[in-house]
């Protein structure tokens, strides 16, 4: 075999080891060309490739096969030469120059490498790309033969700590005060053999997420996450950090769902998570994020199926559950309530003059000796002393162990293991499945009459819940608008765009004897205001803060303080502020949601806006609905009313 070394100047040929090469005139040259074919040595095995290997991959293809694409997450791109683009953006993916954007280059050279002997300072081809090795090895059985004998230490020790007998889904659920969060999340949980006895806590999740910087604030986080600023990794982890940071420090409920995946399947897509262990990929808050990954890893496990082309501008997580359910991957679901939803189910079931008890026991246990405790029957006392040593753990669950909590945790266990009451199973009620809400993106048709107008409207809106939406599945009291379009035409006018919500997001949480979140609200984007007889198109950002309440089953009541910023043609001030309020209550039936608000705005140029709202949407079915509105307002001069009514379309 004859190598190119790049010494071309000389007439003589000097041959060793095998080689011929150009032997230049001095010893020094010699030397060190020496060196260089010492260095390649791992190069010389590329002579033992079998006849007809590279020849049999040409012939059958294989760079065009479903499942390369799949392990090397290629998708389709018009600008590339070949028609495809790989979406890992890290060079030690591939070997092959141009293996990002080259499929059959890639598959090539990833075949040639394989016969590199092996080397002490980087891992082989056939441990580094075990996945591409065992599947290259199925295609080609005759001709994938001599390869060079290699241990694969490294990933033997990994795969030592990484059960493949059974995968399960994470959905840990909406929480509105992370802006990672808002949507859900969804990360997979690998799982040693079923057995009783054993654990999910020593389970190991699977999780793609965004480097995200400590120092970066909530708004720095949504410009990066939406415009790719954020790399993203697959981080493989013991599962019991994830309860600890979803269901106990942030308070999340998490749904689990145990898929059908075969040992087999199992076991490939671990060997291709091995394969993108530190490997980068570009993160985008909207598509190309958690659960879209993860739809690519049970592509990789299950040949044939395709989770992913259905996406275009958004994946949210609970969609990808209604395509991982729809693919037949799914065996049933279990619930895992946080110890915010454990706590408050508990408090529920004690009665009203009592619940002071469990605040006042958690910090001081001296009460349970009084006669007024004592003189509490057996069941409620056990309620109250099993609900004030659950809140006393979970407030210390970020504090270190200091010796006044443990002796009271001592006298409350003591105290609870003398109570002779029968005991009672008080688990939280298991809320309706995620995935059985209605869809996140929805189309709406409006007929209404304004200011003695009647005008047709019609919107999208891309995602993906208000508060008057069927509430089955999702968070009550929880509102995320993303990318809301309504587009009007009225009697006398041309077709005019009405209103554009960039984001919207309302969180009422109610507060308890045990917890006392506060509420909040934010707005921006663009809207028509009735002023002075004209339609006017302005700009703002609103927020608010304040508290919501639960005064009856499946209601919430609420009050906010608000601040506007508005530009407005209509005033003479560029940005002009207001202080308001925002108060209303909710209330869920069995077919429908009813909203009564009252609110108003108050600007510093005395202009001010009132308005009373009273809105009803009626569920038709799981994605169809039905919404009335009945409008009030008043501004300086003018009162006017309007009444709505809209069909509501929810897909994705």
């Amino acid at each position: 075999m004859t190598v190119n070394s790049g010494y071309s100047r000389s007439k003589f040929l000097y041959t060793t080891h095998g080689l011929t090469y150009h032997r230049p005139g001095k010893l020094f040259c010699h030397i060190i060309a020496l060196i260089l074919l010492w260095g390649f040595q791992p190069l010389l095995q590329a002579s033992a490739l079998p006849h007809g290997l590279l020849e049999r991959a040409q012939q059958e293809k294989l760079w065009q096969h479903k499942t390369w694409h799949d392990l090397l997450h290629y998708e389709v791109e018009a600008s590339s030469v070949s028609g495809y683009l790989s979406q890992v953006d890290d060079t030690r993916f591939f070997t092959a120059a141009d293996g990002k954007q080259n499929p059959q280059a890639e598959l090539l050279h990833t075949l040639q490498a394989f016969y590199l002997l092996p080397s002490a300072d980087t891992q082989h081809a056939q441990c580094r790309f075990i996945a591409r090795f065992n599947w290259l090895k199925q295609q080609l059985t005759e001709e994938l033969i001599n390869l060079p004998q290699v241990e694969c230490k490294q990933y033997n020790e990994w795969r030592a700590f990484v059960a493949d007998d059974q995968v399960t889904l994470v959905f840990p659920a909406y929480h509105l005060n992370s802006p990672s969060s808002m949507f859900g999340h969804t990360l997979l949980r690998l799982d040693a053999a079923d057995d009783k006895n054993s654990s999910d806590w020593l389970s190991v999740a699977v999780n793609f997420g965004a480097d995200i910087s400590h120092d970066d604030n909530s708004l720095f986080y949504a410009f990066k996450g939406l415009s790719g600023g954020y790399p993203g990794f697959f981080i493989v982890e013991p599962y019991f950090k994830k309860i600890q940071e979803y269901n106990q420090k942030e308070k999340r409920d998490i749904w689990e769902y145990s898929l059908n995946l075969t040992p087999q399947e199992t076991r490939r897509m671990v060997e291709h998570l091995w394969e993108l262990k530190e490997m980068e990929f570009d993160y985008y808050f909207f598509d190309e994020n958690c659960s879209y990954r993860l739809l690519e890893l049970l592509e990789v496990a299950r040949p044939g199926i395709d989770l992913t082309s259905e996406y275009g501008f958004s994946v949210i997580p609970v969609d990808t559950i209604r395509g991982i359910k729809a693919a037949g991957l799914v065996d049933d679901a279990y619930y895992r309530p946080s110890q915010v939803t454990t706590l408050e189910n508990l408090l529920q079931q004690i009665k009203l003059e009592h619940r002071h008890y469990v605040k006042a026991l958690a910090l001081d246990a001296s009460a349970i000796s009084t006669a007024a405790f004592q003189a509490i029957d057996a069941e409620q006392q056990k309620l109250i002393l099993q609900t004030a040593y659950k809140y006393l753990r979970y407030k210390k669950t970020d504090e270190a162990r200091d010796a006044q909590s443990a002796e009271t945790s001592y006298r409350l266990l003591t105290a609870l293991s003398q109570v002779r009451a029968i005991d009672i199973a008080h688990a939280p009620p298991v809320p309706s499945q995620p995935e059985h809400g209605h869809y996140s993106k929805r189309l709406n048709l409006k007929f209404g009459r304004e200011n003695e107008q009647n005008y047709i409207e019609a919107g999208v809106r891309m995602a993906f819940h208000s508060l008057q939406d069927n509430v089955q599945g999702f968070l009550p009291g929880a509102q995320i608008n993303m990318g809301s379009l309504q587009v009007r035409a009225t009697e006398d006018e041309s077709v005019k765009l009405q209103r554009l919500d960039v984001v919207d997001i309302f969180s009422l949480t109610p507060r308890s004897e045990l917890f006392d979140p506060l509420s909040w609200k934010i707005l921006t984007g663009l809207e028509r205001q009735l002023m002075d007889g004209q339609q006017r198109l302005l700009t703002h950002v609103s927020g608010g803060v304040g508290v919501a309440y639960q005064p009856l089953d499946r209601s919430l009541l609420y009050g906010l303080v608000t601040l506007r910023l508005e530009r407005n043609r209509g005033f003479e001030r560029t940005i002009e502020p207001a202080w308001g309020v925002d108060t209303g209550f909710l209330y869920h039936f069995s077919s429908g949601t009813t909203r009564l608000e009252l609110s108003g705005e108050e600007f510093t140029n005395d202009y001010y806006r009132h308005r009373a709202v009273l809105g009803h949407n009626h569920v038709l079915s799981q994605n169809h609905g039905l919404r009335f509105s009945l409008r009030r307002e008043r501004q300086p001069q003018q009162a006017w009313s309007e009444f709505s009514i809209a069909y509501q379309y929810f897909f994705f």
